[in-house]
């Protein structure tokens, strides 16, 4: 199982303040923890949501705002993808996340969707054809 660990943003992040020398070395050993157990398979950290853009879509139009964006709590600070045999192994991990000093972190879960969740709507072909393109992307 895959799932993604969402960091939420907040203020201070929002604001731009870097983070401390120790919350970075805590977060290099979480990260180096993740990896020697062989279940990361990617995360970043994102910059504040005034450097960033949201583009909104619906059938009659496209809608391009430009950061930054209220509500820090509800905003994706960064991310790891991980691959678990299960949500409680998940939930393992994304306890051991390091904790800032002062204030606190939030992190929400998420599974990934896999082919078989979508079932016979996933045709073969489809399935063939998303294969090929997971070929061709660039890692």
């Amino acid at each position: 199982m895959r799932f993604m660990i969402l960091m939420k943003s907040d203020e201070r992040a929002e604001a731009g303040e870097a983070a401390t020398e120790a919350d970075l070395a805590a977060m290099y050993r979480y990260n180096e923890e993740l990896v020697k157990a062989g279940v990361l398979l990617g995360g970043e950290g994102l910059h504040a949501s005034a450097r960033g853009t949201r583009v909104t879509l619906t059938a009659e139009e496209t809608v391009v705002a430009h950061g930054p964006f209220p509500r820090p709590r509800e905003l994706v600070a960064g991310f790891w993808l991980i691959q678990v045999k299960s949500r409680e192994e998940a939930i393992a991990w994304a306890r051991r996340c390091p904790a800032p000093a002062d204030g606190e972190t939030v992190l929400e879960l998420r599974q990934v969707v896999e082919a078989e969740d979508f079932g016979d709507a996933l045709t073969p072909e489809l399935r063939e054809a998303n294969d090929r393109l997971r070929e061709l992307t660039v890692s």
